[in-house]
């Protein structure tokens, strides 16, 4: 297996990736293929696939506002799941950031979504329950 940068070239292979995760996605707003290739230009983004003989495995997007990392669209197919790709490609991330002086890293994950509680539970990242999250979205798409 190894850990490489997106590239734009990836993208259908990423959205097959997300649905055989069962990752839900924005295909009309954030996650449209337009928005990533901008958001891919940034200096902020830093967005990995796994791949293992040409097939992608798994995903993480990183991006960061220069004080603070956040992690993003983690996936891992399922029969690589429970292999250990999740944590090195939170791993890698994690490095990234360190070397740009990122010290605070987050993620927000959704309530409902226990594996991926459990895998940051088990790479002791701390849990807020005492934060409110609000966001403001020009449309549900987004």
């Amino acid at each position: 297996m190894i850990i490489r940068e997106f590239s734009i070239k990836d993208y259908d292979a990423l959205i097959t990736l997300w649905n055989d995760a069962q990752l839900l996605f924005k295909p009309k707003g954030r996650d449209k293929r337009d928005k990533i290739e901008c958001e891919l230009k940034q200096k902020n983004a830093i967005f990995l696939v796994a791949e293992i003989n040409g097939k992608l495995i798994g995903s993480v997007f990183g991006t960061h506002d220069g004080r603070k990392g956040w992690i993003n669209r983690l996936a891992v197919v399922p029969e690589f799941q429970r292999q250990n790709i999740a944590k090195k490609l939170i791993a890698e991330v994690e490095d990234r950031f360190s070397e740009l002086g990122i010290d605070i890293i987050a993620c927000l994950v959704e309530d409902w979504n226990a594996k991926s509680l459990q895998v940051f539970e088990k790479l002791r990242y701390k849990k807020h329950s005492d934060i409110v999250y609000f966001s403001k979205r020009k449309n549900s798409d987004i």
